[in-house]
C-alpha cells in the first residue's frame, strides 16, 4: 500500500480536529492559565449610537425606541442613521422621529455598509462609538456592559453577544444554527480571555472613536476588518457575555445558507485586502485570526480528501470503520434535510445538517472569492 494515502487521510483527519476541536481547547486552556482580567467601571461615558440602514421601514422606530431605554441613556449624546438608498419610508421616520439626539444622514446611492460607516463615524463626537443594526434589540443593561469595559487601557473594542430567541416554530436547521452559535460563543469568550478576539458582532460592539480607521468599501466583514484595524494598533478587541442583543435564528437551512456565503466569502476576502494581518509580526492575535477566520475555510477540502482516501483505503478494518462513521455523519445529515423539507424539528439530526451545510456553502463561498464576486451590499433573504 503506498504511503501517500494513509498520509493524505490522516492529515486531513488531524486538520479537522485541529479546527474544529483542538483550537477552542487550546484557547480555552490558555484563557485560563495565561489570561487577563478587564478591569471595569461604571464611570459614565459619552456615546455616539452609528446605524447603517437600507429599507429598515418596519423596524427602525422599534429600534430607536430601544436604544433610548437603555440604562444610562443619558450618555448617548447622538445616533446617526445612516439610510444607505432607502426606498420605503425609513427616511421619514427617522427625520421625524421626535428626539434630537436621532440624526438622519440619508445617501442617494446604496453603496454598502462599509462606505456608510465611513463617512458616520467621523461626525461622532462621543468618547465611544457603538454601532447596532436595525432589527436586533438590545438588553437594558447592554450599553452600560459594553461601556464599563473601557475602564481597562488595553481595551480597544468591545463585542456584545447575539442571543438567538427560543421560537414555537423552531425547525431542524433553527436547531443546528443555534448549537452553531453557542460553540461560537464559548470560542470567543476563550479567546477574549487570552489575548483578545479576531472581529465582533456586527449588530452590538463598541470602539473609542480616536481608534477608528476607515476600511475598505469593498469590505464585507466590516464588523471584523474594524476590530482587526484596532487590534493591530496594539489595542484589545474583547468579549462581553453580559451585553445581550436578541435575534431570531434562521428558520430554514436555505436562509442560513445565504448568510453564511455571504460571510465566508468576506472572509476569504480578508486575505486579498488585509495581507499585512497574515503576518504573525504585524498581527498581535496572528494564531486567533488564523485559526478562527481562515483554516475553517479549508474544512471542505479536508472531508472531500478525507472521504476519498478512506474510501480507497477500505481493504483494512481500522478504515472500514473510518469510513462507516463518515457515511452515519452524511445520512444524519440527510435524514435531518429530509426532516427539514417536510417541516418536523430534530434536535439530534439539526447540528449534522449545520455542519453538512455550512461546509458546503463555505465551496460555494471559495468559488465566490476565487472569481471575486463579492456583493457588500447586504441582500435580505426570503425566510
Amino acid at each position: 500500500m503506498s504511503v501517500a494515502l494513509p498520509l493524505l487521510f490522516w492529515s486531513s483527519v488531524a486538520g479537522l480536529i485541529y479546527i474544529y476541536a483542538g483550537y477552542p481547547l487550546a484557547v480555552r486552556w490558555l484563557s485560563r492559565r495565561r489570561g487577563s482580567v478587564i478591569r471595569k467601571s461604571c464611570e459614565p461615558r459619552s456615546v455616539s449610537v452609528v446605524i447603517a440602514a437600507c429599507n429598515e421601514a418596519a423596524s427602525i422606530v422599534r429600534k430607536l425606541d430601544n436604544l433610548l431605554s437603555l440604562d444610562h441613556a443619558d450618555n448617548i449624546r447622538e445616533i446617526f442613521v445612516g439610510s444607505d438608498g432607502s426606498t420605503d419610508g425609513t427616511n421619514a421616520l427617522v427625520k421625524f422621529y421626535g428626539d434630537p439626539r436621532v440624526q438622519l444622514v440619508p445617501f442617494a446611492k446604496r453603496r454598502g455598509k462599509p462606505a456608510v460607516l465611513n463617512d458616520l463615524v467621523p461626525r461622532c463626537t462621543g468618547e465611544i462609538v457603538l454601532f447596532a443594526d436595525a432589527r436586533q434589540q438590545f438588553d437594558r443593561r447592554c450599553l452600560v456592559e459594553l461601556v464599563a469595559n473601557f475602564d481597562d487601557p488595553s481595551v480597544g473594542v468591545v463585542s456584545g453577544e447575539l442571543v438567538l430567541r427560543a421560537t414555537s416554530s423552531a425547525t431542524t436547521a433553527s436547531e443546528g444554527v443555534g448549537l452553531y452559535w453557542k460553540y461560537e460563543k464559548l470560542i470567543r469568550k476563550a479567546e477574549s480571555g487570552f489575548r483578545g478576539v479576531p472581529g465582533a458582532t456586527g449588530a452590538c460592539y463598541a470602539i473609542r472613536r480616536e481608534l477608528f480607521q476607515p476600511i475598505a468599501e469593498t469590505t464585507i466583514l466590516d464588523d471584523v476588518a474594524i476590530p482587526m484595524g484596532i487590534v493591530t494598533q496594539g489595542f484589545r478587541c474583547i468579549f462581553e457575555p453580559l451585553a445581550l442583543a436578541f435575534d431570531d435564528p434562521s428558520q430554514s437551512a436555505q436562509q442560513e445558507a445565504i448568510r453564511k456565503r455571504r460571510t465566508i466569502a468576506g472572509a476569504a476576502q480578508l486575505v486579498r485586502l488585509y495581507p499585512q494581518w497574515l503576518r504573525p509580526s504585524g498581527n498581535p492575535i496572528w494564531w486567533e485570526y488564523v485559526s478562527h477566520k481562515l483554516l475553517r475555510l479549508s474544512s471542505p477540502l479536508l472531508l472531500i480528501a478525507a472521504f476519498a482516501t478512506n474510501a480507497a483505503l477500505t481493504g483494512q478494518p481500522l478504515y472500514r470503520v473510518a469510513l462507516s462513521v463518515q457515511l452515519a455523519c452524511y445520512t444524519a445529515a440527510a435524514c435531518g434535510a429530509l426532516y427539514q423539507r417536510r417541516g418536523r424539528r430534530s434536535r439530534l439530526f439539526g447540528p449534522f445538517l449545520m455542519f453538512v451545510t455550512l461546509n458546503l456553502t463555505t465551496l460555494a463561498a471559495l468559488w465566490d472569492a476565487l472569481r471575486s464576486r463579492y456583493h457588500v451590499a447586504w441582500r435580505k433573504a426570503a425566510t
